[in-house]
């Protein structure tokens, strides 16, 4: 199938409305464009680059865990929560009240896609996997009773107040299945000669377009791009999410997702795709930069001052990569130490200004690790 010949679909009469139903994806796809033949040779240079420093960065894990809280805010602010990177890292009865559905929301992402990620080794990407992290995701808060883990069995839309003055219906759900069977055969074809960047985008636009959820479709939809990198191994580790990219051309990245169904304009968006991909590696390349600049000024010139400390100072901020906001009882917990150094150590890293404390209060105190957060707010 030419890219150019796609006919995206057609309008179904249902009850009172259309919905679209999507033609399947599972085929060769080919195309003439010069232009979508650099950007793919760009992503795959980008994506190589990304994936080479999360092969050599010592340690690398520990810098994983805050590009996930990132993602989590990141894609579920798409969705309209309002949670920050230094809230997601807040213990829930840290949380204003008012804020605990957004903080919760985004709690279940970075659950929702620790776990996926780590059933990749025991299953492939598939309807199955997606269903149970889809369970995950709206586990808790708003999305608990909008069927966790099951395709949905009435009509939903996007945008408008009602069905009938929707931007966009998606499939009838009698049709969620079976479209979603040959998305996942489309994923796993190998009898069929597609780049995996090219794959995955046709993939996420087609799974955006059925809508198989009653609710976390996007969330799940962009999670979806990551889990098949690293599945198809383009990625040793999850280290690339393009939701940052998204939200900030979230107009545009709704407008081409549209344009394919209006237009059969599949080029478009897949060349926006590729643009996604070449942007969000070169921003995770100069991200893991200066981690590793500003680990080295930590490691080689900071903490090494402290003498008999150093061993535990290492462990500290080694456990500061990963969880870079904490309490003097936090420490106690995480290296094993006594109240008393716990409260030695935190005092160093203030004094070393590598930690910062931010209640203002003398009982309950929080400590952040300033520098390294507004790594992951640029």
């Amino acid at each position: 199938m030419d890219v150019k010949d796609h006919k995206a679909g057609v309008y179904k009469q249902q009850y009172r409305y259309k919905s679209f139903s999507p033609t399947n994806i599972n085929a060769t796809w080919t195309w003439a464009e010069p232009k979508l033949n650099t950007l793919l040779a760009e992503a795959n240079r980008k994506l190589g680059e990304l994936n080479a420093f999360s092969l050599h960065v010592p340690d690398v894990d520990y810098f994983i865990e805050m590009h996930v809280v990132k993602e989590a805010t990141t894609s579920s602010r798409i969705e309209g929560t309002r949670t920050e990177i230094e809230d997601a890292l807040l213990k829930k009865e840290d949380i204003e009240p008012e804020k605990r559905d957004d903080w919760q929301e985004v709690q279940n992402y970075i659950k929702a896609m620790n776990s996926a990620i780590g059933r990749l080794k025991d299953i492939p990407l598939s309807t199955r996997l997606l269903k149970e992290t889809h369970k995950i995701l709206l586990s808790k808060g708003r999305g608990a009773t909008k069927l966790a883990g099951e395709y949905r069995t009435s009509q939903n839309w996007i945008g408008g107040a009602t069905i009938n003055d929707a931007v966009f219906v998606p499939p009838h759900h009698g049709e969620v299945s079976d479209l979603m069977g040959d998305l996942e055969n489309f994923l796993h074809n190998e009898t069929i000669d597609v780049p995996d960047l090219v794959r995955v985008a046709i993939a996420h636009y087609q799974f955006e377009t059925i809508h198989p959820f009653l609710d976390g479709n996007g969330r799940i939809g962009r999670l979806m791009i990551t889990l098949y990198l690293v599945s198809r191994k383009l990625l040793a580790k999850p280290t690339l999410y393009l939701s940052e990219y998204f939200e900030k051309h979230k107009n545009l990245y709704y407008d081409n997702l549209m344009k394919v169904r209006t237009s059969n304009d599949l080029l478009q968006w897949i060349k926006f795709f590729l643009v996604a991909v070449i942007e969000t590696s070169k921003k995770g390349v100069s991200t893991f930069e200066a981690i590793l600049k500003l680990r080295e000024k930590i490691e080689g010139e900071q903490i090494i001052t402290l003498g008999k400390k150093l061993p535990k100072a290492k462990e500290l901020i080694n456990v500061l990569y990963r969880y870079p906001k904490m309490t003097a009882a936090d420490v106690v917990k995480a290296i094993s130490v006594t109240p008393a150094t716990a409260n030695a150590l935190i005092k160093d890293f203030v004094r070393l200004k590598i930690l910062f404390e931010v209640t203002g209060r003398q009982r309950d105190r929080k400590f952040v690790f300033k520098d390294y957060i507004q790594l992951f707010q640029k």
